[in-house]
Order: structure tokens, then sequence, then C-alpha cells
């Protein structure tokens, strides 16, 4: 099937709806912003061969779904997780409890519900909140959870797809409570054998647990060779 392109001031993209499905990166065309395609769907076969190419949606109320792939990439390889003297000390202290997987679908709500600088409501949607819980059930997401006196007070949820991680969003209610569920991720993930944590793109709560930039192609090249061989 040939592709249908929307025309936009800086450039063109592709339009999704109907049956059509992603082409190779190597052959997209995106905006400067890496804004890759627009419409689809958010079916689980749909964000499943939108992440094994490097593709995430991200849009807001409102909007139809749009598809990015973002140039350069923010990763973090598990390996290289650095963790600060001062959080080192909160997780000796062990001020919460953590749990993985045991409240998916309440950790993805407490993250749209949490303020974001420098932006107005949230992207995660109802929409978006269905369609991840759907994946959960399906076994392709994860959460992460602080716990306080039988409290959620903190956490972060991804995607997991053979060796590969692709990081979504975390919530805090309590200071330090989704930086301590984050890096008990990491280190779970590590034992697991996951090569790379996508982060999307650059923040700087991210670089201050040793999250780096690399280029997309590098990122697609990494990627392809941790999900080879997965089967969906």
């Amino acid at each position: 099937m040939s592709h249908i392109y929307y025309q936009l001031n800086n450039g063109r993209v592709i339009n999704l709806d109907g049956n059509c499905g992603f082409p190779r990166l190597s052959d997209a065309l995106t905006d400067p912003n890496g804004l890759i395609g627009i419409g689809g769907d958010l079916t689980i076969p749909r964000l499943l061969d939108a992440y094994q190419q490097g593709i995430f949606p991200w849009f807001s109320d409102g909007e139809p779904i749009l598809w990015w792939s973002p140039e350069p990439r923010m990763v973090l390889y598990p390996t290289k997780l650095k963790i600060s003297k001062s959080l080192q000390k909160t997780l000796r202290q062990a001020k919460f409890v953590i749990r993985f997987n045991s409240a998916f679908r309440e950790v993805i709500s407490a993250c749209s519900a949490s303020p974001r600088n420098s932006q107005n409501g949230t992207w995660i949607s109802s929409e978006i909140i269905d369609a991840y819980c759907a994946l959960y059930d399906a076994g392709y997401a994860i959460s992460a959870e602080s716990w306080q006196d039988g409290v959620l007070v903190g956490g972060c949820y991804g995607v997991k797809i053979g060796r590969m991680f692709y990081g979504e969003s975390m919530f805090h209610d309590i200071t330090d409570a989704s930086k301590v569920a984050f890096v008990s991720l990491m280190q779970k993930l590590q034992l697991d054998g996951i090569g790379m944590i996508d982060c999307q793109m650059h923040t700087q709560h991210l670089a201050s647990f040793g999250a780096t930039s690399i280029s997309r192609n590098a990122f697609i090249n990494q990627l392809s060779a941790l999900i080879k061989n997965v089967s969906l």
C-alpha cells in the first residue's frame, strides 16, 4: 500500500488512518521535531509495531494521534545508571516499600494527574490509559511503585519488548518516591537482561541518572538487535 502524506508547513508526515502501516524509518519523512505520522489507532498490534521501530504516540486531548521518532534520542544503559549520594541515602533508609506490577492503572492514572513543567494539561488521556492498560494485560507493560503505610506515593511505567524497555512517565506525591521506584525498576531490568532504556527526549532529570543522547540511526540499530527474534 502506498502512503498518503499530510503536507505541513515544515515538511510531510504520513497519514496513518485506515490500515496504513509505518514505513521503515530510513524511508520515512519527518518534521524537524521527529513527527512521523498522524492518525491510526492505539490497538495493541499498532503500538507494538510502533515501538519495535522506535516510534511512540504523544498527543493531547482534542488532537489526532501523533507519532514521533525524535532526532537525537535520549537513552539510558542500565549498566551506566547513576545514583546521587542523596538518593543512595534515601535508598538505604528504606522509606518506601517497592512493588512491581501491583497497581498499573493507578500508576498511569497518577502520572496523568501530575502537573508538568512547561505543559498545560497532560498527554496521558483516558484513551492512552486504556491503551496501555491493555498492553499491561497482554504482558508488554510494567509498573514500579513506591508505597508508604499502604498508600501509593510514587511510581513509573513503561513498555518492555524483548531486551528493550521504553520508559513512559513517572509521578510522586512524596519527595524521592518516583526516583526510588525508577532506580528499583532500572536495577530489576538490568537483572532481567534489558540492554537499553528509551527515554525518548532529553531532560536534565534523566541526564542526572546517566541518560545520554544518541543519533536516531544508532538508536534504531541497537533497538533492532535488542528485539531481534521477539515473537509477538
